[in-house]
């Protein structure tokens, strides 16, 4: 789909089917070799910051478990321990895709509500920060990620 496609506009003038292509090419080009940060990079680098939060939390977790006389206690850490698991593959693999794509960051300063870390990007460097609202509603959405994946795997496992 072209960028044309939704612009009313571009409907009543006559365009050639080879600027068009012309058109799309130059996007796609820009898009591979641009020297800028691209969106999903940008997710990339807030997973990435995102997750040992999330592996410390679940550690957390599991040290107060070992400690409780609840019953489960066995359970919930086989639980946690997938969990954390998942959350070490899931940064190899950033990481591994970040380097690939010539990306690194370093953490800059921390604001009382605002994390800033610095970005390198294919020779370029650029600022990126993180409030705390954010960080705290990512990192929710992915632990219930987490934990409905490993429910997942266990009803698949069950069956």
């Amino acid at each position: 789909m072209s960028k044309l496609d939704g612009n009313e506009r571009w409907k009543t003038k006559m365009l050639l089917t080879d600027h068009v292509d012309q058109y799309d090419q130059r996007d796609k080009d820009q898009g591979a070799g641009s020297k800028m940060l691209t969106n999903d990079e940008r997710e990339m680098i807030r997973d990435l910051i995102l997750l040992p939060h999330i592996d410390t939390m679940v550690g957390k977790s599991l040290k107060e478990i070992e400690h409780s006389g609840n019953v489960l206690k066995r359970a919930y850490q086989m639980a946690g321990q997938a969990i954390q698991r998942r959350i070490m593959q899931d940064t190899y693999g950033l990481q591994k895709e970040l380097k690939q794509r010539n990306v690194r960051f370093i953490a800059d300063e921390q604001d009382e509500f605002i994390s800033y870390y610095k970005i390198f990007c294919r020779g370029y460097q650029e600022r990126f920060g993180l409030t705390r609202d954010v960080m705290r509603t990512e990192i929710s959405l992915r632990l219930t990620k987490y934990t409905a994946e490993l429910g997942e795997s266990l009803k698949d496992h069950l069956k």
